[in-house]
């Protein structure tokens, strides 16, 4: 059996430690805070509260996908190792990053003839991706080759349940996803949007939540409704956050007591710089395994 590597983009917010102890490899998107470029490496070259605090200040951000060159260079070091890859992208309805990796997979399967490249799109954001790539590792320690690994991304990736609240509109109203009228009657009322990611991948407004309380409840029984078993869930959970983490956690209380399976196994992460740029500090997002992601 040939020997493979499982590959994903930074933006699948999993944390160092997570991506190193899970063996996922990682390309790193970039970003631009108030001009100046940065890596979007976990964290590791600028500490996400002080990122979230510049952004609360006014920083102004920009993100960048990794381009065809970066891919290349990326995968060829596994290539030459005698390695096929497996690597899946931040999802086509968020980002363009995909059309970079086949681009570098199409110039290194002429070179390199005897490896297998896949490419597969995740349909998925933020720790809903990492949700995927970490269930994708637990198949590739069983023992399955990589075509097995790479069908089960393909069936099962909209079975990554993604719901997200906000408890800050501004960053949302600068990213275009509300209108500034909405963003404005929405703070005076305290709506919190409740959100979601679709079988397209893309980011969907579905419900306007007053007040943080009842939408921290609202998020929870969506969990309800879509986890896989119900009540039985007892798969992983994952939460990420911008810079509110107390939020974080109440969900993650919440979950807990709802969940009997999941008591002590949420884990939570941060939101990393590349869907934060977007979201800004105030993001809360929920991932589970469950019913398969409709438009």
């Amino acid at each position: 059996m040939n020997k493979y590597i499982l590959s994903c983009c930074s933006t699948a917010d999993l944390s160092k430690e997570q991506f190193e102890s899970r063996g996922i490899s990682y390309i790193c998107f970039h970003y631009e805070l108030d001009g100046v470029s940065y890596s979007d490496d976990l964290g590791q070259s600028m500490d996400f509260k002080d990122f979230y605090h510049r952004m609360a200040t006014g920083s102004s951000t920009k993100t960048s996908q990794v381009n065809a060159e970066e891919y290349e260079a990326y995968f060829r070091k596994f290539l030459e190792q005698g390695l096929d890859i497996l690597h899946l992208t931040l999802s086509s309805g968020i980002s363009g990053t995909i059309n970079s990796a086949n681009i570098a997979a199409d110039t290194l399967r002429e070179e390199f003839p005897d490896r297998r490249i896949y490419i597969v799109d995740s349909l998925a954001a933020s720790s809903g991706y990492g949700l995927l790539m970490d269930k994708l590792a637990d198949l590739r320690d069983e023992g399955k080759d990589i075509e097995e690994v790479r069908q089960y991304a393909l069936d099962h990736r909209l079975n990554a349940q993604h719901w997200f609240f906000s408890t800050d509109l501004s960053f949302y109203v600068k990213g275009g996803r509300i209108s500034k009228t909405s963003g404005a009657i929405g703070t005076v009322l305290g709506i919190c949007p409740l959100l979601n990611v679709n079988n397209t991948g893309h980011l969907i407004p579905r419900y306007k939540i007053r007040t943080k309380k009842k939408v921290i409840n609202a998020i929870v029984d969506c969990m309800k409704e879509n986890a896989e078993n119900g009540l039985d869930y007892a798969d992983k959970c994952f939460i990420s956050q911008s810079e509110c983490y107390d939020d974080a956690k109440a969900v993650a209380d919440k979950i807990e007591a709802a969940f009997p399976h999941l008591k002590g196994h949420v884990v939570i992460n941060y939101i990393g710089t590349t869907i934060g740029s977007h979201t800004g500090p105030g993001t809360v997002a929920l991932f589970f395994w469950g019913k398969e992601r409709t438009e």
